[in-house]
């Protein structure tokens, strides 16, 4: 099986599986994967992550013009822009998923880095992740913003819109865009709890032992 066979198949079979698990809905959310060639498989636009067909998904030039399979999602430049700035990234995830989103709304949460620290693997997959504010979809300015931010940064959540994270793999990528919610939904449901967060000593001995970009 060629690289972007296997390609088109783990896309798929992974995009069924966070639709099966309702962390995207109906035709939202959008996937990509970089190839060794530099051209990117990206979810078509108005598709269902859950009734993908290999054959149709979208292959774009690295600069983001449409080479084959159906129309491409219209949020190419967000996807594009993680690409050019982080050579390492092989896979960028985007979804609407609900806790993420609400969180996203919170008028007091730490737009440099949205997730309060209460477990470690959120530090271990995601880093720090930055708001970015509002942006139409599909807004060329929403990768503009991507790109304006420290490359070492492999996550955004795009307030009223969902999170987007970059990753070396897809498998990679969509396992911590899991934890993006899962962290996310920690944080909704303890709100107004006082919970009890990792300490900054605790922080900075899983940033060291795990090599975490944390700047």
């Amino acid at each position: 099986m060629s690289e972007e066979a296997k390609a088109r198949e783990d896309l798929t079979r992974l995009a069924k599986s966070i639709f099966d698990r309702g962390l995207t809905c109906g035709s939202s959310g959008n996937i990509s994967v970089r190839m060794s060639d530099g051209t990117i498989l990206i979810t078509p636009t108005g598709s269902s992550m859950g009734f993908l067909d290999p054959a149709q998904i979208s292959l774009i030039s690295p600069e983001g013009v449409h080479l084959a399979g159906d129309k491409p999602t219209k949020e190419i430049p967000l996807h594009t822009a993680f690409y050019d700035t982080r050579p390492s990234a092989g896979a960028v995830v985007h979804l609407h998923c609900t806790y993420a989103v609400a969180l996203s709304m919170l008028p007091d949460i730490d737009r440099d880095n949205v997730l309060p620290t209460l477990t470690p693997y959120a530090i271990m997959r995601l880093g720090k992740v930055k708001w970015l504010s509002f942006f139409v979809p599909g807004d060329p300015a929403m990768g503009a913003a991507i790109r304006a931010i420290a490359p070492t940064c492999s996550a955004v959540l795009l307030a009223n819109h969902g999170p987007v994270v970059a990753g070396e793999d897809l498998a990679a990528t969509v396992y911590a865009m899991e934890e993006f919610e899962e962290n996310a939904k920690l944080a909704i449901l303890t709100r107004g709890l006082n919970p009890i967060g990792m300490t900054e000593a605790q922080v900075a001995q899983v940033v060291k032992q795990f090599n975490v970009d944390y700047d």
